[in-house]
């Protein structure tokens, strides 16, 4: 007797080509890349990040809109965008986590500096990532505070740590359909970092507090000197022997 393979989900392959069809192009998966830094842009600011017209980058943005990747805000005249989710940030790190380093380096020093400090420190969406994100996620991870040995949870302390440390009440952490806590593979890294809505609190309790700080407009972020003193104490994390600083 034949046994036939199972067929697939009807519509999920359309849906998958139109899906893989709205990132294929260069400037629209540019575009999707700057979003990431969890902020919203105008179609301007875009435009001029890809370098294109701003008759192109309203094309883009608008067949990205439809696809259900961006969604649209506008506040008076102007257009806003910014990705339609977390779960459509989580697409995009972990597509580019699956990308070979490029082939060629950063030219000229002011490139050379922004692809160091994006390595270091940066904000994936709305959680830490890059060297930071993950040295974070490690010193919890050896204090307790995250098991990743059984898959990615937040433990019974790491609630606890949340709550004495940045005053997040542990009950916030579990509602809505977002995980508490996923690990995130780091695309320079390559290794995971907290993300879910334990990293949200996260990144936005170190930000409030001035412990990380953004750099210039863009995705990177960098340890100050109190964030440094902070994490030692609060996770015995040595911040110069992680290089952060």
């Amino acid at each position: 007797m034949t046994t036939r393979a199972a067929e697939p989900v009807p519509g999920h392959g359309e849906g998958l080509a139109r899906l893989a069809g709205l990132l294929a192009d260069r400037t629209r998966a540019a575009f999707c890349l700057a979003l990431l830094d969890g902020r919203a842009w105008t179609a301007g600011e875009l435009a001029a990040y890809a370098g294109v017209a701003p008759s192109s980058a309203s094309e883009h943005l608008t067949r990205l809109t439809e696809g259900g990747l961006l969604v649209e805000r506008r506040q008076g005249r102007h257009r806003y965008v910014q990705l339609a989710s977390p779960r459509v940030a989580e697409l995009l790190e972990g597509l580019t986590a699956h990308l070979d380093p490029p082939a060629e380096r950063p030219r000229g020093l002011r490139a050379v500096n922004a692809s160091a400090a994006l390595a270091r420190g940066r904000t994936c969406y709305d959680h830490l990532a890059g060297r930071l994100g993950v040295a974070v996620t490690d010193a919890m991870t050896e204090r307790g505070l995250i098991d990743q040995a059984g898959g990615f949870a937040l433990t019974a302390a790491g609630a606890g740590w949340f709550a004495e440390a940045l005053g997040v009440d542990a009950a916030g952490l579990g509602t809505g359909r977002r995980p508490t806590a996923r690990g995130c593979l780091d695309w320079t890294e390559r290794r995971q970092h907290l993300a879910g809505t334990a990293g949200a609190r996260l990144c936005a309790g170190l930000l409030e507090r001035a412990w990380v700080r953004r750099v210039g407009s863009g995705r990177a972020v960098r340890l100050t000197t109190a964030g440094a003193g902070a994490l030692r104490e609060l996770l015995g994390l040595d911040a110069e022997e992680a290089g952060l600083v």
